[in-house]
């Protein structure tokens, strides 16, 4: 055992801001691991959540007798590369800065840190490139006019994907839209090179509703539409920039965050507010931005964070107004089965998604699953996260299977595909699933004329 006892406290290497020297301090960096590293071995409450922390334990405890300031650095790399941001550890962690604890604890904000030292010292591998910019990844498939929608199911192709790329090769990858969210608004008159910014919601509909669903913006549009909301659309959008950071890529988030604030500042000037569709993006927007931009980017991105909201949420705060939309045409059935994101915990405003579910006439009781799906942003795409991803989505795989329901939702359209492909049901988003059911069309079972709304 060591003879040395570590302190909990903060070390003068702790910081959590990009825009600090000291953040790229890697001795500074070292002394806040072992630090954390000590505290986390000592409390062990995150267990469960990722492969970090099962890793760091077993290597302390049955390797190094007891003695953090052991672990080598190939060792720590694996701590870290174990960890892939589903934010859950900060959510359950008692010591953190967002209870304003004495420890100052970030585990997540942690590993960010050092994967961007580790970035900056080492650079780019081809696979975090082809993953870190979703729009360059999407404009590349697109010419190739459906090619590459056909690859990704070739067993050859992806062979040679995961061989050259670290793709794994069984991976169910998302296919790429032949239409753009975009362009089908523009085609629709929702985005003109002339209009002036306004309205209620400026909508930023994610790169994944972008490039690969954008029928879940057209739901969106249409649910907020229906509920007297004026939505607009804003042509040029790119991506929130955490595919980017996930692998440590600060600059690339900063140039994506300062040409989207350039976009979406016009309508936020205007008292709009920015709905994301996607929860990992709406956390971006409402909790990166403002620490990871600087100067007076930083500024627009606090001004920016105030006006983000999640569209349930947004949906869910105007239900007490005459506007709000209850005339369902069809039902979903008595059992939903709903799935809570791991970054829409992480941003702590419920779950609304749930709630507005509720709201449809015959759904008796929709089905909770907080568990994490595994699929975490690119992890699960990758060589050596696919196989993990798995296992640690089972919970969630086997409760969202439990009680039986036929219709499955999660505000998270990478955990539909995670849970497509490993529990044999895509969930619908609450935006798609309510759009559904104001349609007479949208399930089989109808609901007769002035149905009245079920009790919250």
């Amino acid at each position: 055992m060591s003879s040395k006892n570590i302190s909990y406290q903060p070390t003068d290497g702790l910081s959590y801001d990009p825009s600090d020297p000291k953040y790229w301090d890697a001795r500074a960096l070292e002394k806040e691991v072992t630090r954390v590293f000590e505290v986390c071995h000592g409390c062990r409450m995150c267990f469960k959540y990722c492969d970090s922390f099962p890793t760091l334990f077993e290597l302390i405890d049955n390797k190094h007798d007891g003695d953090v300031t052991r672990l080598t650095g190939p060792e720590t790399d694996q701590v870290m590369d174990h960890c892939f941001q589903c934010k859950l550890c900060e959510v359950q962690c008692p010591y953190t800065p967002r209870d304003s604890h004495e420890f100052q604890l970030d585990f997540p904000k942690l590993v960010h840190r050092y994967q961007a030292i580790r970035a900056k010292r080492e650079g780019a591998s081809l696979r975090d490139k082809v993953l870190g910019d979703p729009d360059r990844t999407a404009a590349v498939a697109r010419t190739s006019l459906g090619l590459a929608n056909v690859m990704n199911r070739v067993r050859l192709h992806r062979w040679f994907m995961e061989k050259v790329v670290g793709i794994h090769r069984d991976k169910l990858l998302p296919d790429f839209a032949s239409e753009t969210f975009e362009r089908w608004a523009a085609k629709d008159g929702r985005i003109k090179p002339d209009a002036a910014p306004g309205g209620e919601v400026a909508l930023f509909q994610t790169c994944y509703v972008q490039h690969n669903e954008p029928q879940i913006g057209r739901d969106t549009v249409e649910v907020l539409e229906r509920n007297g909301v004026d939505v607009r659309c804003v042509g040029g959008l790119k991506c929130c920039g955490m595919p980017a950071w996930e692998h440590g890529d600060l600059e690339t988030v900063r140039a994506k965050a300062r040409h989207n604030l350039d976009l979406l500042m016009p309508y936020v000037d205007r008292g709009a507010k920015v709905v994301a569709i996607n929860p990992t993006c709406s956390m971006m927007l409402r909790r990166e931005w403002p620490e990871l931009l600087t100067g007076v980017d930083r500024e627009r991105a606090q001004q920016l964070s105030e006006s983000v909201r999640d569209p349930s949420e947004f949906l869910w705060s105007i239900r007490a107004e005459p506007r709000f939309n209850t005339d369902f045409k069809s039902t979903p059935g008595k059992t939903v089965a709903y799935h809570a994101p791991c970054h829409l915990r992480a941003q702590a405003i419920g779950f609304r998604g749930r709630n507005l579910i509720k709201k449809i006439p015959g759904v008796e009781q929709v089905h909770n699953v907080m568990e994490c799906c595994g699929h975490d942003g690119t992890y699960a795409m990758t060589t050596e996260g696919f196989e993990p991803s798995q296992r640690i989505g089972r919970r969630a795989f086997d409760e969202m299977k439990s009680e039986g329901a036929q219709v499955w939702a999660t505000d998270c359209p990478l955990a539909a595909t995670q849970f497509a492909q490993h529990a044999g049901v895509r969930p619908l988003h609450p935006m798609s699933l309510l759009a559904r059911a104001y349609r007479p069309t949208g399930f089989a079972d109808k609901l007769p004329p002035g149905e009245p709304e079920p009790e919250s």
